[in-house]
């Protein structure tokens, strides 16, 4: 130890320290934790890798085996490097009530901290300004590093490398994740990497715990994502005037037009969703009185105007989070320990930010990664007591469309991982998450494709949830008697009585569609509109398909066309069409069950 740093305090904690159960947020350790636990005690690691879905736990699983290592004298010191200034005050308080003080206000600049601390928090931006200072701090002690979230080390090539030269002395290295890693080549500092089938390498976790074992466990809710679609008009900088249907198939910059013209707080498709996410809300609170809703905004100016727009629907003002506000943890706070209704923000509760109350979501942001999808979804499904029910309310987007479906696939990191097409669900994430370190400013957004927003609808499309779709028998009006029948879905219901509460409803509406009257025995010619319409929910339920199943696109049309009959698709019937919509919907519903 060198001069500048007073011995570690010596904590009165005994060797049996789990049996005393008070870590973090929890009374007793979930199953999940304590075979973790069991995981890393066995052998004792230098370097642990545990994968858990968002609101699994995961702060008290890596507190509990710092405390059970600080009391066993094996380290004496503990570094925890958080993605956020925000997370890492958050931690700091998480550790204090399990009495292993550390200084959030630790920077590598600072060279000492009181010597009443038994660590510090710091961010991996930290980290990188000066990993010399943070290197020296650790070979002075033997210390236990806490990487949270630490897929952020291969953001950049210098963080990988800051972070490789700080901790690489440590006693023992804890990395945690929750989301999907990137799909760069930058290889994850003090991750184990093995060669797949195909001999690419890939990330080996020495502990995982999915969403899906998570939900069976009533470790997490299940989360209900309501799309919504409808006609979208703007003007492109040369002048021209467009008109696109949002989630038809469309170049990618068209399609970034649309989901941008569908996002813009002037156009009606904005209040059209946050009406209908505040009613959902309200009828969550029915159940769950102190239940509340986030809007997670692109950027500052959006976040204000959709903070004026939601202010006379829930008729109390939003709590508007930025992330340059000095403010922005305390308000986080404020929202999280109290009962008001909404809180809108850019990126700051995006990831890691504890705010259990959270149940009605909406998804307002352009940015559309698995890792970013990932960790704002990750807001939302932390349980609090079994029943709770999260709902999304997204753009009905083909990408969002189909990370919303695969919610239950546990990825690894690839490193020299090929990409297959456009559609491929890692494709381009590099460039996108560039795009979403941007600042925080309009300005930076209107930068990327200048246009400008002429109006926009909204139309209630389909309820995606457990990896199937139901509702979508063609879109519908927002605040139609559909769209109200997915809006009141209890909010305290369990995961199989959500699914079997989902399927009922499906059969209803095909009996009622099947008991309606024929008006003329010779079905009228539909018009090209209505042919576009079948045409796009079919392709939208195979796109669905493939991201459930991984079959491509052309095998599930090929084999709709072998059990329904008919031409390809572009040439089909109406009656064709529909056949094979209802076809692809009942192969949807067995796999289901």
């Amino acid at each position: 130890m060198g001069p500048q740093d007073p011995p570690a305090p010596q904590l009165e904690l005994p060797p049996a320290y789990p049996d005393r159960a008070a870590w973090g947020t929890a009374t007793r350790l979930r199953a999940w934790q304590s075979t973790a636990l069991s995981a890393y005690f066995q052998d004792e690691p230098r370097d642990f890798l545990a994968v858990a879905t968002p609101g699994a736990g995961k702060t008290t699983f890596a507190l509990t085996v710092a405390a059970e290592l600080l009391a066993r004298r094996v380290v004496d010191r503990v570094t925890v490097v958080a993605p956020t200034e925000h997370l890492k005050t958050q931690w700091a308080e998480a550790a204090g009530r399990v009495g292993i003080p550390l200084d959030p206000t630790y920077s590598g600049g600072k060279g000492r901290t009181s010597g009443d601390y038994v660590g510090v928090a710091v961010t991996y931006a930290g980290v990188a300004s000066n990993p010399l200072a943070h290197r020296i701090r650790t070979e002075r002690s033997r210390t236990l590093v806490i990487l949270d979230e630490v897929h952020h080390a291969g953001d950049a090539l210098s963080w990988g490398e800051a972070v490789r030269e700080a901790f690489e002395p440590a006693r023992r290295r804890l990395s945690l994740t929750g989301t999907p890693f990137r799909s760069d080549v930058n290889p994850i500092p003090f991750v184990t990497y093995a060669p797949g089938d195909d001999g690419i390498p890939r990330s080996v976790a020495d502990y995982t715990y999915g969403y899906a074992q998570a939900l069976a466990d009533h470790v997490v809710r299940p989360v209900l994502f309501l799309a919504y679609s409808g006609q979208m008009q703007w003007r492109t900088r040369a002048g021209d005037e467009v008109a696109a249907h949002l989630g038809e198939p469309l170049t990618k910059d068209l399609a970034a037009q649309a989901l941008r013209t569908a996002l813009d707080p002037g156009g009606s498709w904005m209040p059209a969703v946050l009406a209908a996410a505040d009613r959902r809300l309200s009828e969550v609170r029915r159940h769950v009185p102190d239940a509340g809703g986030l809007v997670i905004a692109t950027d500052q100016d959006s976040a204000r105007a959709y903070a004026a727009l939601l202010a006379p629907i829930a008729g109390e003002k939003p709590t508007v989070v930025l992330s340059d506000e000095k403010a922005a943890s305390k308000k986080i706070a404020r929202f999280s320990g109290g009962d008001s209704r909404w809180m809108v923000a850019v990126r700051m509760v995006s990831e890691g930010v504890d705010v259990p109350r959270l149940a009605v979501g909406v998804y307002a942001t352009t940015t559309a990664t698995p890792l970013f999808f990932a960790q704002a979804v990750g807001r939302f499904v932390r349980a609090r007591k079994r029943g709770e029910t999260a709902s999304i309310f997204l753009p009905s987007v083909a990408a969002l469309l189909g990370f919303a479906g695969e919610m239950e696939i546990e990825r690894d990191h690839a490193l020299g991982r090929a990409i297959s097409d456009e559609g491929d669900l890692l494709a381009g994430e590099d460039g996108l998450l560039q795009q979403a370190q941007q600042a925080e400013s309009a300005s930076g957004e209107e930068a990327l494709l200048p246009f400008e927003a002429l109006g926009s609808e909204a139309r209630f499309d389909r309820v995606l949830y457990d990896g199937a779709e139901f509702g979508h028998a063609g879109e519908v009006q927002v605040g139609s008697e559909e769209e109200m029948d997915f809006l009141g879905i209890p909010g305290l219901l369990e995961a199989d009585q959500v699914r079997d509460l989902l399927r009922h409803r499906q059969s209803e509406r095909a009996r009622r569609r099947a008991a309606a009257p024929v008006v003329d025995e010779v079905a009228p010619m539909m018009s090209h509109e209505q042919l576009a319409v079948l045409r796009r929910e079919l392709n939208s339920l195979v796109a669905a398909w493939h991201h459930r199943t991984g079959q491509p696109h052309g095998v599930t049309h090929a084999a709709l066309r072998k059990e329904c009959g008919g031409p390809a698709a572009a040439v089909a019937t109406a009656a064709q069409l529909g056949k094979r919509i209802d076809t692809l919907r009942q192969w949807a519903t067995r796999k289901s069950g």
